[in-house]
Formats: structure tokens, sequence, C-alpha cells
């Protein structure tokens, strides 16, 4: 086998460099547990940004992935399989709406989502074709395609991109004023986080996500929600919206939904929002394939049978009350999270006190240079927490104390 050091030079030498990863090299894992080629076992406190939120090579949905294998694993739309109908009802069920349009990847999701919204303006709201408007918020991230880094904040996902799609507006996180004043009679469409991630996870004001449905409802426009990290228990509740009790027009789905084996994507709306679409009019090969449904399938099971959601906001605030009454660090501005999705914020950049847990064995990484995000997989015990949770400190202390990271 390759040693770390190997595989990290290979993968420079013939990899784009679009990616700045730390030093760690996967080679196995299970549950929350992850090894390199020289057997060091690290604690994974990121799970892929969410995709592995009920842990690596869980066992059952790896057993329905191997059992899928044997049957079919490909079909396209062009013909119906006998897993997709399936697939559709339980995320209908589970996000309480009426129709699915599946995707792969959470960046097509989002597309799909701005596509809707864009058709839907013009066939049911009647703004003039090529003259719809959508608000987004100010250091958003939904992906990383044209379209989406065309509203982004970030001068890194721009430079040498353009030209830019036109039709998008951003605002501020967290201020209803803010969109309020930002609509026109051509807005079609709010999209946004519940809690931004990639921004280092913040959590907008009580109340902004009522106050954000009750101006898109009464200027119709549609509420987007992008769950694609918030989504399936990650914050403790199945949805980020529902800690407010509110519903979205659309849901955009992906990461968790795909069991940390396939990337798995939808978005879920209404019959009546859905209508805008006809055979021909939007798709994917991928998007529906049976071995994707089936695992997505049988993560949605493990999720609700599992109650994932309850042990995220038990866990989450577990793990939260630990972080701020045991870290000393004047370094820190915040500590903050909901469920199992925590920021801790600094003053100064975060990549030294990274790359220190790293080699403490606790993996996690810097957002935006100042932010170090955990979240960790949702079936994480509470003794593997406690684990993580005395490294943390332990090497977050460590500055606050005069050592040199």
């Amino acid at each position: 086998m390759k040693s770390s050091q190997e595989i990290i030079e290979k993968t420079k030498r013939y990899g784009a460099h679009n990616y700045h990863p730390r030093d760690v090299v996967f080679s196995s894992a299970n549950g929350v547990i992850v090894t390199d080629p020289e057997g060091r076992e690290y604690i994974d406190m990121l799970s892929a940004y969410s995709s592995v939120s009920l842990g690596h090579q869980h066992p059952e949905i790896v057993a329905a992935a191997k059992a899928q294998l044997d049957r079919v694993t490909h079909s396209s739309r062009a013909f119906y399989n006998d897993m997709l109908a399936d697939f559709f009802e339980m995320l209908c069920n589970l996000t309480n709406m009426e129709k699915i349009l599946p995707m792969n990847t959470g960046a097509e999701a989002v597309e799909t989502a701005l596509k809707t919204a864009r058709r839907w303006g013009v066939d049911k709201k009647g703004v003039p074709d090529g003259q719809q408007e959508i608000i987004v918020c100010e250091r958003n991230f939904h992906g990383r395609t044209i379209a989406v880094i065309s509203f982004s904040s970030d001068a890194k996902a721009r430079r040498g991109f353009g030209p830019f799609t036109p039709g998008f507006k951003a605002i501020k996180f967290g201020d209803a004023k803010a969109l309020e004043e930002a609509i026109t009679p051509h807005t079609v469409a709010f999209l946004m986080e519940p809690i931004q991630g990639e921004a280092g996870v913040i959590i907008p004001p009580d109340g902004y996500l009522k106050e954000v449905r009750d101006i898109c409802t009464k200027n119709n426009i549609l509420m987007i929600a992008d769950e694609i990290q918030t989504g399936f228990a990650r914050t403790g509740k199945m949805f980020a919206c529902w800690h407010e009790d509110i519903q979205p027009d659309i849901f955009i789905l992906a990461k968790a939904l795909g069991g940390g084996i396939m990337p798995v994507s939808a978005i879920a709306t209404t019959d009546e929002i859905m209508s805008v679409f006809e055979p021909g009019s939007h798709g994917s090969t991928f998007g529906g394939n049976p071995f994707a449904c089936a695992i997505a399938i049988k993560t949605m099971e493990i999720m609700v049978r599992d109650r994932i959601a309850e042990q995220s906001a038990e866990k989450g605030k577990y793990f939260l009350e630990k972080l701020q009454q045991g870290i000393h660090n004047d370094d820190i501005k915040e500590i903050r999270g909901r469920g199992l999705f925590v920021g801790i914020e600094f003053k100064v950049n975060a990549t030294p006190y990274v790359a220190a847990l790293n080699l403490a064995g606790v993996l996690t990484k810097e957002t935006h240079e100042y932010t170090m995000r955990f979240a960790p997989p949702l079936v994480i015990t509470y003794e593997q927490l406690d684990l993580a949770i005395e490294r943390i400190v332990g090497v977050l202390n460590e500055k606050h104390e005069g050592a040199v990271l």
C-alpha cells in the first residue's frame, strides 16, 4: 500500500489544484472513524459536509446498495424503473410536498430550482420572459456553476469566469426588511439557506424565517430553501426551516440523501409549481437512477426509524454546551451552532488550529479562513463525542496557555 505522502504527491501531480485539502488520506472508514494508510485513526467531525450524516459504511445502506447492484443500476428516464416511484413517495411524505424532481448533485438541484422559479414566474405570475429576478443572500453558497457564481460574494469563485448570468439581486442575510425592499414586480423567488453553512454556520435571528415566509406569500414570490447542507436532521429538525414551523415553496435537497455512497439530489415542491415542466423541458441522464434511489430510500427510512433528528438536537446541545464551557481562548470570537452543526469563529486565521486538531486526530476544516466548522455524523456516540470534545478543548486551549501551534 502506498504511503499517505506518496498518495498526496501523486494526487497533486495529476489533479487540478482547485482544492487545498488537509494532509489526511482516507484509506478506510467505519461509522465516525477514518483510518489512513499508516493505520492512524481520526474522528470525522466534518462528515463530508453532511454527506455522511449516517456515518461511513452504514451497514444497512451498504446492504441496500449491494442488493440493488445485483438487480439493476441504471435505466435513464427514457423508461420507468421500480425504485423511482417509492423514492418519490417517501421524499414527498418526508418533506410534506407533492412532487419531486430528481437530480444528482447539489449544484444540479440548485440549477433546477432556479429554472423552476424562472419558468413559474413566466407561466404563473406573468413576468415577461427574460425579465425574471431572483433575490439571494450575500455570503451565500449554492454551488459552483456559472449561474450560481454569478451571484456569489466570493471573489475567488468568480475571477475569470465571466460573463455572468443576469437576473439576481443580493441582500443581507437575516434581514427581512431588506428582502421586502428588494422585491419588484419582476421578482419571482427568494433563494436562501436557513443557516449559512459555508459562510461559517451563520444562524439568522429568531423569527426571520417566518417573516420571510410571510413576505414571500404576500408578494407572490417563491420561497426557495437550500437545505443541501442543513437538511435531513443536521440541525436538530428534519429540515432547518421547521425550527420556525414554516414550509418553503421549494426544498433543495442533496448531500445526506445519498447516504454517503451516491450523489443524490432533488427539489421537492407542490403540484402547481412543478406543473411548469413538460417532457423535454428539463432532465438528467442519471437523475432518479434505481441504484441511487435504493440508497436514498434506505437512508430516509433510517432517518425516520432511528429518530435521527431528535438525536442531532440532543447531541448538538450537549456538544455546543461542552465547547462553550470548556474552551477559553482569547482568539475566539464566538462558538455557535444548532443541532450537530457548529462553528467556532476566530478573530485570527483558524488554519493553524485546524492543522493542530487534525494532528490530534480530529477532522475538521476552516471555512473563509476564520471559522472552524463541525458537522460530525449524526450517529456519533456520546463516548466518541466526549473524546472529540476532550481533544478540541485541549488543542484550542493550548494557545491560550502560551503554547505555539
